[in-house]
């Protein structure tokens, strides 16, 4: 994994993205290579700093050894001053065998019962516990109600929004914002048109409202370069990709001012991420 340095020989057009380590109680002291933990901290997200030429986007990795809070997101449309839209998809990268994620509910429920049920802790038998393996994708529309399980690894792309409402957090001594949650929370099934599996080769995971996210095995066909034909972000999920005169490595994230400027020569998996 490559850091981004003042001495860095790519342009300001073209650069490698600083990371972030976020210490999280539900995260891990080992993480997957190439990561690694600072001694003592459990580390449960590694993200990248978005670049001023594409600040509506961030890109995360998600390591879990315990649940998540149970949260929504609001739409741009739901958003307060001071708050932020957040739509987000998920690509599981490893899973435990017993992995899950919940996403909405077993059965449409109204706001006075996901408020009673967030009070009284049986919100988490109310949702839909999804189980999981590499390679399934799930795609979070502001809106949605959702957890993470434990033994997971993730690629998270977002709307670069930290605007998070908790419903339930298991007894953690964290802040509920339950009025606002009940206020932008759907109380409705995930639809199975939001998840899938991976194929074997390339794909387009989502062309969603805010970006579109391709899973590109080896080189990008002609029709991929066309629909990347502006300012992008890329992360090499195995191999390197080379930008300028720097690679960009499995762990890394970059900004490239377009797919003409990567070299997929030495690729083998590769997110692309753009805005719409």
């Amino acid at each position: 994994m490559n850091a981004l340095s003042p001495n860095s020989s790519l342009t300001p057009k073209a650069q490698i993205l600083r990371t972030r380590m976020v210490e999280k109680v539900w995260g891990r002291a080992n993480l997957p290579a190439p990561f690694a933990a600072p001694d003592g901290q459990k580390i449960g997200e590694i993200w990248f700093e978005p670049p001023p030429q594409l600040p509506s986007l961030l890109a995360k990795y998600l390591f879990t050894s315990e649940k998540l809070s149970v949260q929504v997101h609001p739409s741009a449309a739901q958003a307060l001053a001071g708050e932020e839209g957040k739509e987000e998809c998920w690509l599981v990268l490893d899973a435990e065998p017993d992995a899950r994620l919940a996403i909405g509910f077993k059965e449409p429920i109204s706001g006075d019962e996901m408020r009673s049920a967030a009070l009284d802790g049986s919100i988490e038998q109310l949702l839909k516990w999804h189980p999981v393996k590499a390679g399934d994708f799930f795609h979070l529309t502001p809106g949605t109600v959702h957890a993470i399980g434990p033994g997971l690894s993730l690629v998270e792309i977002q709307q670069n929004s930290d605007t998070t409402f908790r419903l339930f957090d298991y007894g953690r001594p964290r802040e509920l914002h339950l009025d606002r949650a009940i206020e932008v929370a759907q109380g409705t099934i995930y639809p199975d048109a939001s998840k899938g599996h991976i194929a074997t080769g390339s794909s387009c995971l989502l062309d969603g409202e805010h970006f579109r996210l391709d899973r590109i095995v080896g080189s990008p066909t002609a029709a991929e370069y066309a629909a990347f034909d502006g300012p992008l972000l890329v992360m090499p999920l195995d191999g390197s990709i080379k930008l300028d005169d720097s690679m960009v490595e499995a762990g890394d994230c970059a900004y490239a001012p377009s797919i003409n400027a990567l070299d997929f020569a030495q690729s083998q998996v590769t997110l692309l991420i753009r805005p719409n």
